[in-house]
């Protein structure tokens, strides 16, 4: 289906057998829709505590962190990670719908900081293979030491041994192999030259992962109650009534901070609107989509059958007082109410 102007699977076999095999062994998605920027100079760390929510500077060289890019009134223009790749260079992974807006974004304000400002979005394809087999299976396939969670590391792929593609040059391929992932389970990103990526994927499948699309990305990301931009974020929402506090430090003095505080001030993390992002489960049948509208108030922003759970859940905007955990609500699918509850974050926890 179309997505973000790419042409995305779906599904391979099936989604609910995909989403357990991920949940099970491990599952591989091609997530080169993804963009990236690169960021470097003396002024790199400087430019990027001006624009991102975290605090930058925490990042140590092979370290990864999640921020939001923000609009001065607190409106969140995108959901990023950002990799220190070396002292003074820096990647961060945009939203496939959002990475023009946010390269643009980056390059205006980059006025006046000692900063190179780059477009790598052709430079990589990306793989993210999943699972709790995940570290194994890639572990083995390039012979190496992984990094561990939230880290990121420069390592060779050496592709002779699979002989899938006679055209591949018989030098170890470079990749950058990151500890994240948007599943809820352990695993690893794989970012590689384009020319590569098919072979890399073949690799990746034969030494056990299974295919999954975007199905099955989107029930595990929910699941692990992921955001998901264009749904959970806007530019309409601030990170604070989002969830996303944590991921905010105002006093770095990042774009949008002064608004963020103000919200932040009120003391029940709500946006001005008086609604709160929470996950929720449905209490019986039934299946929540994202516009359902939550009776007295409120707008489911994600919805899916889970797999795992066997329950309908979802993500949605409630009003404050309803948001506590274990709190009942109902909501309206296509003139059907359903009984659903206010529940903790995630939804699904992998096991240790």
């Amino acid at each position: 289906m179309p997505f973000a102007g790419w042409e995305m699977p779906v599904q391979y076999v099936g989604v609910k057998d995909e989403h357990l095999a991920v949940r099970s062994d491990c599952g591989v998605f091609d997530v080169s829709h993804m963009g990236e920027i690169r960021t470097s100079g003396p002024q790199a760390l400087e430019f990027l505590q001006r624009i991102l929510s975290n605090d930058v500077a925490k990042i140590a060289v092979g370290g990864a962190q999640y921020s939001v890019l923000c609009k001065p009134d607190g409106g969140i223009l995108d959901d990023l990670f950002t990799y220190r790749l070396a002292d003074e260079v820096y990647l961060t992974v945009t939203n496939a719908s959002n990475h023009a807006k946010d390269l643009a974004w980056f390059q205006r304000h980059a006025e006046g900081f000692d900063v190179t400002v780059e477009d790598a979005f052709d430079d990589y394809a990306m793989l993210a293979v999943q699972g709790p087999n995940a570290r194994r299976i890639v572990g083995e396939l390039l012979d190496a030491e992984l990094p561990a969670p939230f880290r990121i590391a420069p390592l060779s792929w050496d592709p002779a041994p699979a002989a899938a593609d006679p055209a591949l040059e018989p030098e170890p391929i470079e990749l950058l192999v990151a500890g994240t992932g948007y599943t809820g389970e352990d695993g690893v990103e794989l970012l590689v030259a384009p020319t590569y990526a098919s072979a890399l994927w073949d690799a990746v499948v034969a030494a056990g992962a299974t295919p999954a699309g975007l199905g099955a990305r989107d029930t595990l990301r929910l699941e692990a109650c992921y955001h998901l931009y264009g749904n959970d974020l806007s530019e309409d929402r601030d990170p604070i009534g989002a969830g996303l506090g944590w991921a905010c430090k105002e006093d770095t003095g990042f774009l949008g901070c002064d608004a963020v505080r103000d919200v932040r001030a009120q003391g029940d993390g709500a946006h001005p609107d008086g609604l709160k992002l929470v996950p929720f489960r449905f209490t019986d049948k039934g299946i929540p989509r994202p516009g359902n509208e939550v009776v007295g108030g409120g707008v489911v922003t994600s919805g899916t059958f889970s797999p795992t759970l066997e329950v309908g859940i979802g993500l949605a905007y409630v009003p404050v007082d309803h948001a506590t955990p274990g709190t009942p609500i109902e909501i309206d699918v296509r003139g059907r109410v359903r009984p659903a509850e206010v529940a903790t974050r995630p939804l699904y926890k992998r096991s240790a």
